[in-house]
């Protein structure tokens, strides 16, 4: 495929850039930017031996590098592979300017590419973006396009009709068994839906039989089926509050103990990602706040009288020593995750 081609000669710029920089680590001790590639690659998409890429999607792979390499504070990055079984799927980034569309196609390094446009993208102006693969070969164009005014938009509340409960908030407990509870009680909690654990059986059958396309598509139904429950229940949460402030539970942690497939499962990191540019576009506040002992303190009297350790945490209702309240643990913790929030918001801290 003429894609795959272009994939191929992007992973040969990308391993040309992580060698470079190397190398000049090692004799100068200093790293490279993103413009400072720029001679290296000066002629590489002409002669008899050029790549087929646009000189825009060169440079822009040079400053990808540069900026993943900053990101993830390493010398060198794991390498593009272009065949085998690690192959890195299909990944070709492009500038403004560099594509143009008409007529349901899009131009780009000198080709009309047929697309199946669900966005309506001859209504945008087109500005940076890529094309990428997925794990069934299928290609994907992503684009940034203007914002559009609409007219459902939100200004963001202020802080003290947050504070004074004008206006509604939520705090949310992430869980295992129940994915989230809620500090609003009119909420009912949501259980974790077994999105691998489902098509478990089915996917060990097709690696048994050594059907890779069969497992791929398993593997993206698990993927869509998760996403689509994510995106639903995170898009009706923000349209219905104006603060949401939720637990920064440690994902990455737990999926390194016993608990990991359950913890990935889950996806965790993956909403509140969602509730992060989710709330940012609708006008909500939104945080993560630190969740330490929300499960073990009263909400009513912030006592510390709740269960304990590993050997309580089958507890999932209790009663209160000190005042007597009696709670679900899991919407205590998030009645202390919104109360965590509050006081973030009246002490001036109004980050994510």
């Amino acid at each position: 495929m003429w894609l795959g081609g272009l994939a191929r000669e992007v992973n040969t710029v990308f391993n040309y850039c992580n060698e470079l920089s190397v190398k000049v680590f090692e004799r100068e001790r200093r790293f490279l930017s993103g413009f400072d590639f720029w001679p290296f690659l000066k002629g590489v998409t002409r002669g008899d031996c050029a790549l087929h890429l646009p000189i825009q999607a060169v440079q822009e792979i040079a400053e990808e590098y540069a900026r993943r390499r900053r990101q993830h504070r390493k010398v060198r990055l794991a390498w593009r592979k272009s065949g085998g079984a690690r192959r890195s799927l299909g990944w070709i980034p492009f500038k403004v300017r560099t594509i143009r569309y008409r007529a349901g196609q899009i131009y780009f390094a000198g080709r009309w590419l047929s697309l199946w446009d669900s966005y309506g993208l001859g209504a945008f102006e087109l500005r940076a973006g890529n094309f990428s693969e997925d794990s069934r070969g299928r290609w994907y164009l992503n684009v940034c396009v203007p914002r559009a005014q609409r007219g459902d938009e939100r200004d963001k509340p202020s802080v003290g009709s947050i504070l004074d409960r004008s206006v509604p908030s939520l705090g949310i407990d992430l869980g295992l068994r129940t994915f989230a509870a809620f500090s609003d009680e009119s909420l009912p909690p949501i259980e974790a839906e077994p999105f691998y654990r489902d098509l478990e059986p089915a996917l060990a059958r097709a690696q048994r039989a050594r059907h890779r396309n069969r497992s791929k598509a398993i593997h993206a139904k698990i993927a869509n089926r998760r996403k689509d429950f994510l995106h639903k229940l995170s898009t009706d949460l923000v349209k219905a509050n104006g603060a949401i402030f939720v637990g920064n539970v440690n994902a990455s942690a737990l999926a390194k103990t016993r608990l990991a497939k359950s913890v990935l499962d889950a996806g965790w990191s993956a909403f509140r990602t969602m509730l992060l540019y989710k709330c940012d576009d609708a006008g909500v506040w939104f945080a993560e706040v630190d969740e330490a002992f929300s499960t073990q303190t009263c909400s009513v009297c912030n006592s510390r009288a709740g269960p304990k350790g590993r050997k309580d945490l089958g507890i999932r209702g209790w009663q209160c020593t000190v005042c007597g309240a009696v709670h679900d643990r899991d919407v205590n913790a998030a009645h202390n995750i919104l109360a965590a929030g509050h006081r973030r918001l009246a002490e001036g801290i109004l980050g994510p």
